[in-house]
């Protein structure tokens, strides 16, 4: 985290700040937040691989707490009674057994049902990327929770 730039007007400054995230996994966030009397607020987010909008709002909550710290603007309640926000990573874990696999088909399945694209609700769904969605789409299928893509004759 380092600050970006800070604007003072009247009694009150608004500060923005270039965050940067590395994972283990290999994933990276670059997010550009400000900080005001209002709280913390993300302005623009680049990650590799995409993000999906519940791992937007995790974001938000793991750079809340040190921002309002480095800010002087006290700490943020939930960071202080013991929030989970450290156990958890930029994207969710890929998806692993049968529990997973039927989440995919579901997914799946209603975007069908509401005409929207099906591997475009994977993706959003799951954080991954198109090939990684096709992937779990087939194994979906493989398991039997998906109609095949041919029919055989």
């Amino acid at each position: 985290m380092r600050p970006a730039w800070e604007v003072r007007e009247g009694g009150s400054t608004t500060s923005w700040f270039t965050v940067r995230l590395a994972f283990a996994d290999g994933a990276e966030v670059e997010a550009l937040a400000v900080v005001g009397d209002g709280g913390v607020c993300v302005e623009d987010v680049r990650a590799r691989p995409a993000l999906s909008l519940d791992d937007l709002a995790v974001l938000a909550d793991w750079i809340e707490g040190p921002l309002t710290r480095d800010c002087g603007l006290g700490t943020a309640p939930d960071t202080e009674q013991g929030r989970a926000a450290g156990a958890r990573r930029a994207r969710p874990a890929g998806p692993l057994g049968p529990e997973s696999r039927r989440r995919i088909a579901q997914t799946y399945r209603a975007a069908q049902a509401e005409g929207a694209d099906p591997v475009l609700a994977v993706m959003g769904a799951t954080g991954r990327g198109r090939r990684e969605a096709l992937r779990m789409i087939a194994r979906a299928r493989d398991a039997g929770l998906l109609t095949p893509r041919h029919v055989k004759r």
